[in-house]
């Protein structure tokens, strides 16, 4: 019987979409799924009868069924819950032998990809930790794939995994290998960071044109489309323009029904926490996390709402003199949020010791992902001309457009202030860039205060740096 080439574990949708995909490129792979008391049939055996039927794909009823299919060295794929990774580890590891390769394709968090790749090291396997991205239909057509971990692993999962990867537009696979350790799933995490940042961004453009423009969702949704076509084209831009225009049976806009409650499922709130360990700011990213944790108190919102409330007043602006301020406005914003999210990566990698490639991230990034953009490109560039760049805003091309666009950033900032409309990311990302553009800050203050009521110490403007001094304030 022909051994298959990958088995993979785990039939939710996203597992049931990569194992077709892999299917579609030739591989042949078995599946297995945990059954359910009482089922009739198992998820694997149905999936096979079903969405399966006819492909390279063999259903398995044990985990010793499962790996006895499998061709040595053996590749196993973990699509399950970050909460159930360890426990499949060591229920499939009693029929793995040394130098078999477990590949984690969910969103682990990297300390515990990590973990996990130097205990099975020491056990005789090697572990992969693969970030996803793209969702169900880019793990069904082409997802951006980030695999970190065993790098002995590579070279046999490398075919496998390049081949289920997008393709960017000049055909490059959007899959190559990230760093040891956690990296590719770090990697990953701050890719949502970053998304978390531009979908807030973008619906704070959103809230500013339907409440001080006064567009409805059919002029909102028509300006994102063409917005689209532009160099803010994105995954993001491209369907904020569907979602706006698109009408239930009733012909009712659904945008219009659903509750202003945003969910997370944590990997956002990971990039934070993370960025706080190395000290590193994101503030525009924390924002976009607490946005969606204020989202979440609507009965508070809705009684603070009433208490504070006023006749509305609000200044409705002519749409030619809002259009061009608020798509400048988020084309900087944006770049910030990719400032900020690869500011993160470059500091992670230098205390990790990870060596990661900027360039190849932004690479890997440009399709099956959800961050899939046009500036992505100049990002990578950015990176190839200088690999040790601090932060994005010092290469030539973004400053040339934040000096550019600066003058608009400014105007719907004080125009969602004067409105009191909340712009919670815009506003974060701006004062981001001015301070980091900004030779002295009041920091100066706040140490003199800890000096004074802790004796932190501080460093003299007239010292070299390093040497640190105490002041008796009380004397």
């Amino acid at each position: 019987m022909e051994k298959s080439n990958i088995g993979l574990i785990g039939l939710g949708v996203m597992g049931q979409n990569l194992a077709l995909n892999l299917a579609d490129k030739g591989w042949m792979v078995s599946v297995w799924n945990r059954q359910g008391p009482g089922e009739a049939e198992s998820v694997a055996d149905r999936f096979v009868r079903e969405r399966g039927k006819g492909k390279s794909v063999i259903a398995c009823k044990g985990l010793d069924d499962f790996c006895d299919t499998l061709q040595r060295p053996r590749v196993v794929m973990l699509m399950v819950t970050a909460n159930a990774v360890d426990e499949v580890i060591e229920n499939v590891i009693p029929y793995l032998d040394e130098g078999d390769i477990i590949v984690d394709g969910g969103n682990s968090n990297f300390e515990d990809t990590g973990r996990r790749v130097k205990e099975l090291y020491e056990r005789g396997f090697y572990f992969v930790g693969a970030g996803v991205s793209g969702g169900e239909e880019g793990a069904l057509h082409g997802a951006s794939i980030m695999p970190g971990g065993a790098e002995e692993a590579w070279p046999v999962v490398k075919p496998i995994l390049q081949s289920i990867a997008a393709k960017a537009e000049d055909g490059t696979p959007c899959c190559e290998w990230i760093g040891k350790g956690g990296a590719g799933h770090y990697v990953k995490m701050a890719h949502n960071g970053i998304e978390y940042a531009e979908m807030q961004l973008i619906a704070e453009v959103y809230s500013l044109m339907k409440r001080i423009g006064n567009m409805n969702n059919e002029e909102m949704g028509l300006l994102f489309t063409h917005w689209n076509e532009t160099d803010l084209r994105s995954f993001l831009i491209e369907i904020t323009g569907k979602i706006l225009r698109h009408r239930d049976v009733t012909g009712a806009y659904v945008v219009d029904k659903i509750l202003d409650v945003a969910n997370q499922k944590g990997t956002g709130r990971w990039s934070v926490q993370n960025a706080l360990d190395l000290n590193e700011p994101i503030g525009l990213i924390a924002e976009a996390v607490f946005a969606r944790d204020v989202s979440g108190k609507k009965q508070l919102r809705e009684k603070l709402g009433r208490i504070y409330s006023q006749e509305s007043n609000l200044t409705l602006y002519q749409r030619d003199e809002l259009v061009r301020p608020l798509y400048e406005t988020l084309s900087v914003s944006r770049i910030v949020s990719y400032a900020q999210g690869f500011s993160l990566l470059k500091k992670a990698s230098e205390v990790y010791r990870w060596n990661l490639n900027l360039a190849s991230v932004a690479l890997i990034w440009r399709n099956g992902c959800i961050l899939r953009s046009e500036l992505l490109n100049p990002i990578a560039e950015a990176f190839l001309v200088n690999p040790q760049l601090e932060n994005l805003l010092a290469d030539p091309f973004f400053s040339k457009r934040v000096k550019t666009s600066l003058p608009s950033w400014k105007k719907v900032v004080t125009m969602a202030v004067k409105e009191e409309v909340p712009l919670p990311a815009v506003s974060s990302a701006l004062h981001y860039f001015y301070s980091v553009t900004t030779a002295h800050l009041p920091a100066n203050l706040i140490q003199a205060q800890r000096d004074f009521f802790g004796a932190h110490t501080f460093e003299r403007v007239d010292e070299p740096r390093g040497a640190f001094f105490h002041e008796l304030w009380r004397s």
